[in-house]
Order: C-alpha cells, then structure tokens, then sequence
C-alpha cells in the first residue's frame, strides 16, 4: 500500500481573531501606492511648471552679470605692405634692357631698365625738324613786320616833306599875289596842292598803324605756331626720356615682370619698386566694428614681442564676407628688418568704459537684435527683455533689464525658439 499524508495533518483553530489582519495593514498598500503616484504627479507638473521644454545643460554656456571696466578694442592679425610701391610702365613699345633684378636695393635716380623704341626716337626727329621749320618762319614773319612797318613810315616821312614843299610853294605864290606878280589861280592851285598833301599825310599815318599791326600780327601767329610745335617736341622729348626707367626713391625692387631683351607693348608693366621707409599693416575687421573705426584712432602693433605705436591711416568702404579692411601705419619708427607680406598682431583700442554692468558676449547678442535673453531662476531659463550698450570682442554692456549676479544664457540659446520659459537639466 501507498502510504499519504493524512498522519502528518493537524487540523487549525477558526478562531476569527487569529484570521482576520489589523485596518491599518489593509490601507498601507494603497496609500504607499497613493503616495508614489502623487510624487509621479508633483514631478510632472514641476517639469510643466518649470519649462514648456527641457534642455540639457551641457549645451548651453551660462555667464554671470557683473560690473568692470569695458575696453573696446580689437585684436588681429595682419600682414605687413607696402604704402608706397609703385609698378613702372613701359611709355611705348620696344625691347628692354634690365638694369637690376629682383630683390636689389636702388637708390632714387638710378636707372632701372632701358627701352629701344625707334619709332619714337624717330618722331621725336620729325618734331624737331618741323620746330625748326616754324622757328624759320616766325623769324621771318618778324623780319617782314619790321621792313613793313619801315615802308610804311618812309611813305609818312614822304608825305611830310610834300606837305611842307606845298605850303612854302603857297606861302611863296601868295606873296607873288600880293605884289601884282602872280596870278590869283595859281594861289588857288597852290592851295589846293596842299590840301593834296595834308591828305596824304594823313592816309600814311594810318598807314603806318594799320600795317604795323598787320605786320604783329602775322608774326605773332607764326610764334604761336612755333610755340605749339615746341610744346609737341617737349612731350615727345619726355616719352622719350621715359624710355630709361628710374627708380623715384631709395628702395627694393619688387617684382620683374619683363624678360631681358625681350619686346615689351606699350603702358605693359615692366617692375615694381618699393620703399621699405613706409610700410602699413592690412588687417581685416568684423562688420560690427567697422562702423566704429576712424582714420587717426591710434594703435599698437606687435613684432618680435616688441609694441610699437600705430594709428588707422584708412578704412575700406567696402564690406567683403562680413569683413572691412583696415591699414594701420606706424606712427613713431617702425621695427628693422621688416619684409613685404610679413604677418604682424595689431591691436585697436576704441574706448575704455568705467564701472559699467557686462556680461560675457556670445551668440545671444546678435538673437532677436540683442533685445532679449535667457536668465537663469533656479533649473529655468526665463526669456527677458534687456537693453545692451557697447560691445568689445569679450563683453558686452547691459544699459536695463539685468542686474548684478544674474546668470544669463549666453550661448546655446538659439535652440529655445521663442519659448518664455524652459527648463535646464
């Protein structure tokens, strides 16, 4: 037989008391569990109460509002160029000789290079033979106003003299008249005789002025003439003196851009000359400050370590990816040594402000025209209208709507939207 386990059970004891569990057993499950959904509630309505969205603070760059000193300047780098670095230009076309190569110091007049032009040198001849024909011609136009104006008193002289021959012929009729010698018509023709003269006379004194100027005049022209061609030689003279180059200060030759003995077309560059007394530094400045510089606002430039005072010298008008270019020139000595496209650091200085409420700059100066941000209270971020002032490349001035110690989001902002609130993690 197989044995169960009837021996082994013992009836239990119906007692109600030993059956039933305490009230205060049979609520602790649902109130725990009350409990802990009241707590997943008051953290949902925290987090809805807190921010609409929710961000995790290892994207954002949070600075604290504090008052100093503002200094407005700009930092850069820059690249050292020439002020004064002419390129000389063929005048005419022909084949030049160089005098130099690249890189040689000259000194102001010495001759660079030297263009054979025969056409021009040819001209410059025909000038100066057809100059010579009209120096010809206005020194005979002279000859011919004086021997004019000599005729033409000689023909007054004449006329004097047969004005006084006919008033002695009637002075000597008229007293021939008085003694009963001479007729009464002779006097008569005697008179009239010199009538004749007195006109005559009078015709060769105008004469005399009319020819002469006539005579100037003529003269005068063909000097003019003259004078023309003499001023077309002058020129041609000059293209052909520009013909040698020469170097117009103490300096360095730049760049050749001419093959020795080769033709060169006319106005085609033939080499570059810079001078190495006058050197300015290009730099390139952010748009938002280019509104700021003036020529004259001193400077500072660094080389090897060593400051040295400078002032802006000009301001592009033009802005160029955001960029305007800028030229700083050395205001007192400039260091030794220097070379063209060399890099310098050059420093701006713009404006100290004193004891002004600032706070970091970041991206948030350009969101929304820099006319709200994000300030920190507690685990959010309120959006709050704010009022900025100056900024410098680090910093930016509060003028209304932040106050010492208020934590500001200065970067990272762009991903709230427009949301008046939001929470960060």
């Amino acid at each position: 037989m197989i044995r169960d386990t009837s021996a082994q059970d013992r009836p239990l004891g119906s007692s109600p008391t030993a059956t039933a569990a305490p009230p205060w057993k049979r609520w602790l499950l649902p109130a725990a569990g009350g409990l802990a959904l009241l707590l997943i509630i008051g953290f949902a309505v925290r987090g809805w109460v807190g921010g609409s969205r929710s961000f995790d603070g290892a994207r954002v760059r949070i600075a604290e509002v504090k008052r100093g000193d503002l200094v407005r300047d700009i930092s850069a780098d820059g690249r050292l160029i020439a002020s004064n670095s002419p390129t000389l230009y063929a005048i005419a076309g022909g084949v030049v000789t160089l005098k130099v190569v690249a890189g040689d110091k000259v000194t102001k007049g010495q001759i660079l290079a030297e263009i054979d032009s025969p056409e021009l040198r040819s001209k410059l001849a025909q000038e100066q033979a057809a100059l010579a024909g009209l120096e010809a011609e206005a020194s005979r136009a002279t000859l011919d106003a004086a021997v004019t104006r000599a005729n033409a008193q000689k023909a007054l002289d004449q006329a004097d003299i047969d004005r006084q021959a006919a008033q002695r012929d009637l002075e000597r009729y008229e007293r021939g008249f008085n003694g009963g010698a001479v007729p009464q018509i002779d006097v008569a023709k005697a008179k009239d005789d010199l009538r004749k003269t007195e006109i005559a006379m009078d015709h060769a004194r105008k004469d005399v002025n009319l020819q002469g100027q006539g005579a100037s005049l003529d003269a005068r022209n063909k000097q003019l003439m003259a004078d023309r061609q003499r001023s077309i030689v002058a020129e041609v003279q000059r293209q052909v003196d520009a013909l040698t180059l020469r170097s117009p200060f103490d300096g360095q030759v730049g760049q050749v851009q001419a093959v020795q003995r080769s033709n060169v077309a006319i106005n085609a560059p033939v080499m570059s000359v810079v001078d190495l007394s006058k050197f300015e530094v290009e730099i390139k400045v952010p748009e938002s400050f280019a509104r700021d510089l003036a020529i004259g606002m001193p400077a500072q430039l660094t080389s090897n370590g060593q400051p040295y005072p400078g002032e802006i010298s000009a301001v592009s008008p033009e802005v160029v990816n955001g960029e305007v270019n800028a030229r700083i020139r050395f205001s007192d000595k400039q260091p030794p040594g220097l070379r063209q496209s060399q890099r310098l650091s050059a420093r701006i200085l713009m404006d100290t402000r004193r004891n002004v409420l600032m706070v970091e700059r970041g991206p948030f100066v350009e969101q929304s025209g820099g006319r709200y941000a994000y300030v920190m209270d507690g685990n959010s971020a309120v959006r709050r209208p704010v009022e900025m002032g100056v900024s410098s490349l680090s910093a930016v001035e509060i003028i209304s709507g932040l106050k010492p110690g208020d934590k500001v989001v200065v970067s990272g902002s762009d991903q709230f939207g427009d949301a008046e609130r939001v929470s960060i993690n």
